[in-house]
């Protein structure tokens, strides 16, 4: 399954890397642009000094682990293309151009189910598509999860119980199937 990642879910941290961890284990076939790659970087910078360089050479990372990930949309299908949001045109026609079966986003009111419809796409929050993910491929899910984890115990000093840690990253259905 193809699955487009709106610029909303690869930036926080923790959400993308257990997106990208169930990736790496085979579970779905990341897809990006360009452009969505420019708005991660872009949305870092807003934290402070140092944190666009980082999240450059995250994504440079990203780009290297999934060189294929990287979509160019056309200008006819972003001319002809209408969302609430011009702004977001761009990760429709992102999807479009990269044959995705789904579009992953936090910014649902954006992307009318009807329309991404019309072109052959239906869209999902992470959260829900990571509880499904993890129902079909639970050891999978949790191995990721887990590791996500210890990072985040390592980088912070503290212990972060798996269901408040999924919580802070908008992943609450997840952190109780994980707990569970």
């Amino acid at each position: 399954m193809k699955v487009l990642l709106d610029a909303c879910v690869l930036y926080p941290t923790v959400m993308r890397e257990v997106l990208l961890g169930v990736a790496a284990e085979g579970l779905f076939e990341p897809l990006w642009s360009p452009r969505i790659l420019e708005e991660w970087a872009r949305a870092a910078a807003k934290l402070g000094p140092g944190q666009e360089a980082l999240a450059r050479g995250e994504i440079a990372a990203v780009e290297a682990r999934w060189p294929q990930a990287s979509v160019h949309p056309k200008a006819g299908d972003e001319a002809r293309l209408w969302l609430p949001d011009p702004n977001d045109v761009h990760v429709l026609a992102a999807a479009i151009a990269g044959s995705a079966d789904l579009l992953l986003t936090l910014n649902t009111s954006d992307f009318p189910r009807h329309t991404l419809a019309e072109e052959g796409v239906t869209r999902e929050v992470p959260d829900l598509f990571l509880r499904d993910l993890f129902g079909q491929s639970p050891d999978a899910v949790a191995k990721v999860a887990r590791a996500v984890q210890a990072e985040a115990e390592r980088l912070s000093g503290e212990p972060w119980p798996i269901r408040r840690l999924m919580k802070k990253a908008r992943l609450p259905r997840l952190g109780k199937a994980l707990e569970g």
